[in-house]
């Protein structure tokens, strides 16, 4: 539509020029030529005309504006690919709030003074350097992805910031610092190898923090993350994915690691279309971000129990969402860092002998020969655990196809399985996390009822993420569900991850709808949940005096009724 603000950007960017940004471009009458970036050609065959501002590609048929370029090849959204032309042009977005958009850009720009700041701090320590050349990481791939080193002082990347002219504010803004009880500015990362996260453009967003190995123990996170911000969302980012969102396009696979040192050791490697969940749960987001690019998965996490649990949770909702999903086994060691390490030739045997995810499920659920006795119940939940794996696949087809495998494993009728089959229930839990579910989940998923404690807490819990600031919750921790408790505690550590996967769903959950409140919202909150907190516990002791009545049990009949007596005398101001 003319005066709109998509043809302001076009009337601002000649296609030609932006496209040089990408291609090698040579002139062909007066159009331009290059071979194209979305297929495999030798011939050029993507012609780009100045005169239509246009592009088109005579081998795949791939055509559009500078929109539509931007789009494929950064695998991005019309939304998106709107506001980086319209930064990139000076064009003025009238639905972006303007102090939104000031704030986006001052967080770039204080991240990447951080990466700069790290670096260079890196290159005068020696311990860091030996430490990642012990773990096989070479110094062209520390280079490549901006590692960098947090010296252990308290403050030294905050007073490089306020001698610059930037502000407290600003650098607690960008997760870079927090400001203690007392009001002091402390360095949120110190005494850490620096991991740089990168958007699917190349601008660092965020960071991991590593400690270094002798300096693990009790009360210090092996890992630290920047908080959430309006530009680092984990749940929506991929490590790495700014480096291998091309060779992933062009294998039409994306092989998905745990960390960052798989990550990068993957790669170091030669395998080009790696990617990392970055320690997180794989989620929706993540899976919408590959589907642009690829429609299969190769998974590798690490060989223990949470790997394991992790690696579950990835192949069901991927599989859920119709990608095909295979498996590399690394036998001998913990992870795809430890095989390059120890053989390069390791990790590229495991990703091209990859099996099938639910070929993975049979091995570990079912006997390699010989048939079960299905009449026993725990050989039944066995084969109920691979049934429901089957039901969750996305494909009619290719759940006849396992099916019919699955019959000629048990010797179990196909006929007879696909009953048992209607009979399963599958967990949404499994498949991606709340939020998430209620928008993506097929209608035959069961999903867990908060209560209003839980719900009140979660949102609590999100302010206090997004202010980053926990002690404000001091008051009122007493009355959180226990699960909020340890997810409470986590988070003000600094963590985002723990040893249990149930537990890793609600982090994710709390952090996904992290927000800040107003004094007096949050204060409502607090009334709310303590009244919440009152009326389960006084539900319960009610319980409790009736079973100590009827057992003749004086001791917990004259506590419960102490208790009890406090609770309804309690007044809520």
């Amino acid at each position: 539509m003319a005066g709109s603000t998509t043809e302001l950007i076009k009337e601002k960017l000649d296609i030609v020029d932006f496209i040089r940004g990408y291609l090698n471009l040579q002139p062909a009458g007066k159009n331009f030529k290059a071979n194209c970036p979305f297929h495999k050609e030798k011939t050029p065959s993507f012609m780009v005309s100045p005169e239509r501002q246009s592009w088109h590609c005579f081998g795949c048929g791939a055509h559009g504006d500078v929109f539509g370029f931007l789009m494929q090849h950064e695998n991005l959204e019309f939304g998106e690919a709107l506001r980086v032309l319209a930064e990139k042009t000076g064009v003025e977005l009238k639905r972006l709030n303007p102090a939104e958009h000031k704030i986006a850009g001052l967080l770039y720009e204080l991240n990447s003074i951080a990466t700069e700041f790290f670096k260079k701090a890196f290159q005068n320590f020696a311990r860091g350097k030996k430490y990642l050349e012990e773990r096989g990481l070479t110094q062209n791939a520390v280079e490549e992805f901006d590692i960098g080193w947090a010296p252990a002082e308290a403050e030294a990347l905050s007073l490089h910031f306020l001698n610059s002219g930037y502000t407290p504010e600003d650098i607690i803004r960008a997760g870079l610092a927090i400001k203690t009880d007392r009001g002091m500015l402390l360095d949120r990362f110190r005494g850490r190898i620096m991991f740089p996260i990168h958007n699917h453009l190349g601008k660092v967003v965020g960071f991991t923090g590593r400690v270094l190995p002798q300096y693990e123990g009790e009360g210090i996170a092996k890992y630290i993350n920047s908080p959430e911000s309006p530009i680092f969302n984990k749940s929506k980012l991929l490590y790495g994915f700014f480096k291998s969102k091309n060779a992933i396009r062009e294998t039409g696979v994306a092989f998905l690691v745990e960390g960052q040192m798989d990550f990068l050791m993957s790669w170091q490697a030669g395998v080009k279309n790696v990617v990392a969940s970055s320690g997180t749960a794989l989620t929706l987001d993540h899976l919408r971000l590959l589907r642009r690019a690829c429609d299969e998965l190769i998974l590798s996490f690490d060989s223990d129990e949470a790997g394991s649990t992790a690696m579950e949770r990835a192949i069901d909702l991927s599989e859920s969402n119709d990608f095909n999903v295979k498996i590399a086994l690394l036998a001998g060691v913990k992870d795809p860092a430890e095989a390059v390490q120890k053989d390069p030739g390791i990790l590229r045997e495991g990703i091209a002998h990859a099996c099938p995810a639910m070929q993975f499920y049979f091995e570990k659920y079912l006997p390699t020969s010989g048939l079960l006795d299905y009449s026993r119940r725990e050989e039944l939940r066995a084969l109920r655990v691979v049934l429901g794996k089957v039901k969750i696949i996305a494909s009619p087809v290719t759940r006849s196809y396992w099916l019919s495998e699955l019959s000629r494993r048990t010797g179990i009728a196909e006929r007879v399985l696909a009953e048992e089959l209607e009979r399963i229930e599958v967990r949404q839990g499994a498949l991606a996390t709340a939020n998430e579910g209620k928008e993506n989940a097929d209608q035959t998923f069961h999903f867990k009822k908060y209560s209003r404690r839980e719900l009140i807490g979660e949102r609590l819990l999100g302010m206090a993420v997004a202010k980053n600031n926990f002690s404000i919750l001091d008051d009122s921790k007493e009355y959180l569900a226990d699960l909020h408790k340890r997810s409470f505690e986590i988070l003000r550590r600094g963590d985002r991850r723990s040893d249990d996967a149930g537990l890793d769903e609600i982090i994710n959950l709390i952090i996904l709808g992290s927000k800040e409140l107003k004094d007096e919202e949050i204060g409502q909150l607090k009334r709310e949940l303590m009244k919440e907190f009152i009326k389960e516990r006084k539900n319960t002791l009610t319980a409790m005096i009736k079973r100590a009545e009827q057992d003749g049990d004086e001791a917990v009949l004259a506590t419960a009724l102490s208790e009890l007596n406090k609770l309804s005398v309690l007044v809520i101001q």
